[in-house]
């Protein structure tokens, strides 16, 4: 059995219905405990963005730590996994995204109150947050394992999965579709494989760069994360809206397929994306990836923002999955509907959101693929960084603040970012998603435990009239 193989094995176990059934669940039921807060309070929660508190501990603003965690979300889950997702679960894999990020929007919500309330504030200033100390106060120190066992795949999904190889590969990718459109390769690297000059160059500036940026830790994360990541998403934005205005007669039909195809993907399909378990997987698996939602990420950012009330940071947290999956990750899925991209044979990976650019942009191939390739490059690199940071967070809680072991990981994750390029894609999407579904397991457990205490907070906070003091 080859690598590929076992791979797909495990990760056939891992994102088995009992996972998606955990993950889904847990957002229905914050849902409804918290009354739908994701519906009741979004306009709220979007106006709180960018209104900062002045008052509380933190050592980053709340706008600074959304766009942590905007940085570590939107990324090539966006671009690239999001053709994944339609090129395996055809066109209805994107009708399961959305709900999924509806109901994980309660999820977000839920993981940042929590990551607030069970923080760690240091006489120096430093903040420690996120599902390893909510499971340890939360549930009770018999639960520590839980915690360290959640820190451990975390350090992994930064090092090997979303933090480092995905982003890379989907960067290199990218850069080499535009330099080097032919697939001509120039340098034979060892018993790899052999590769274009611009794939080995693009590797050695972005780690470079990554380097130049996350030893300067959390501050510099946030000061470039807070200019990235709103321009290139307001940018990507504005392509994909003119795509699809470019192909407005399409819209209906394409809308239709993603209905059609979330029940019925063989009618459709062809019997290509398979049944309707497979759209779901696809769909669910994917938005996951995409907006992190029950994998107990963005709370580690969401324990650093200065705020004293874990409601308003719940608040703000869950405005990341409306703007990734809802409108970011829908864009690019309704973009290649309309243009077939996701059904065209040898395609795979960004070649798919490529192939739609070109045909669905008024423009000329050269500019349509340009234009993927800047903002796919900035998207993944914040990724990369904001990834960095969770890693790192997550190895000082495992290894007892051992702040040495933390600037070993960070070069380790240096190395990573330069060996991304020469994975595999199908290898590298399969250990994301297999390393996202072991994190998950740990925080859903958590968030089932103590959707109670999430319930009573944001109970206690609206009654109160404590949101009317936070404006």
């Amino acid at each position: 059995m080859s690598f590929d193989a076992i791979l797909q094995t495990i990760d056939k176990y891992v994102w088995g219905v009992p996972l998606m059934a955990l993950i889904i669940c847990g957002g229905v039921l914050l849902s409804i405990r918290t009354k739908f807060v994701q519906v009741k309070r979004l306009p709220l929660a979007i106006k709180w963005v960018f209104k900062n508190e002045k008052e509380g501990d933190g050592e980053v603003s709340s706008f600074g730590a959304l766009m942590t965690a905007l940085s570590a979300t939107i990324g090539t889950g966006n671009i690239v996994g999001v053709a994944t997702a339609v090129c395996a679960g055809g066109p209805g894999a994107l009708f399961w995204m959305i709900v999924a990020a509806f109901f994980g929007m309660a999820t977000k919500y839920s993981e940042g109150l929590l990551a607030v309330k069970y923080r760690e504030v240091k006489p120096d200033g430093r903040v420690l947050g996120g599902p390893f100390y909510y499971i340890e106060k939360g549930m009770g120190p018999k639960w520590k394992p839980l915690g360290k066992i959640f820190a451990f795949f975390g350090c992994c999904v930064g090092l090997f999965g979303i933090g480092t190889f995905t982003q890379v590969n989907g960067i290199v990718s990218a850069i080499n579709n535009f330099f080097n459109p032919s697939g001509k390769t120039d340098v034979q690297v060892g018993n790899i494989g052999a590769y274009s000059y611009a794939t080995i160059i693009a590797s050695i500036i972005l780690a470079i760069f990554v380097a130049l940026v996350v030893i300067g830790g959390l501050e510099r994360i946030s000061k470039v994360s807070s200019v990235v990541v709103p321009f290139m998403a307001v940018l990507y934005f504005v392509f994909t809206i003119t795509l699809i205005i470019a192909n407005i007669t399409k819209v209906p039909w394409a809308f239709g397929q993603i209905i059609i195809g979330a029940f019925k993907p063989r009618a459709i399909a062809g019997g290509v994306a398979g049944t309707m378990l497979v759209a779901m997987q696809n769909g669910i698996a994917r938005g996951i990836f995409s907006n992190e939602a029950g994998l107990g990420s963005a709370p580690i950012a969401a324990a650093a923002a200065t705020t004293k009330e874990p409601v308003r940071q719940g608040l703000v947290s869950m405005t990341a999955t409306f703007l990734d999956t809802i409108v970011v990750c829908n864009l690019t899925g309704i973009s290649l509907v309309i243009t077939g991209a996701w059904k065209i044979p040898g395609l795979q990976g960004v070649s798919v959101t490529n192939y739609a650019f070109q045909n669905g942009l008024p423009f000329n191939d050269r500019l349509a693929s340009f234009i993927l390739m800047i903002c796919l490059t900035f998207f993944a690199f914040t990724t990369i960084l904001g990834w960095d940071y969770y890693s790192e967070k997550c190895l000082e809680y495992l290894s007892n603040k051992n702040m040495k072991a933390v600037k070993i990981f960070r070069w380790l994750y240096i190395i990573a970012v330069f060996i991304g390029p020469y994975m595999t894609v199908s290898a590298v999407w399969t250990i994301a998603d297999i390393f996202n579904g072991l994190m998950a397991i740990p925080n859903m457990i958590a968030l089932f435990a103590l959707s109670g205490i999430v319930a009573a907070e944001t109970k206690d906070f609206f009654e109160k009239g404590k949101h009317k003091v936070a404006d």
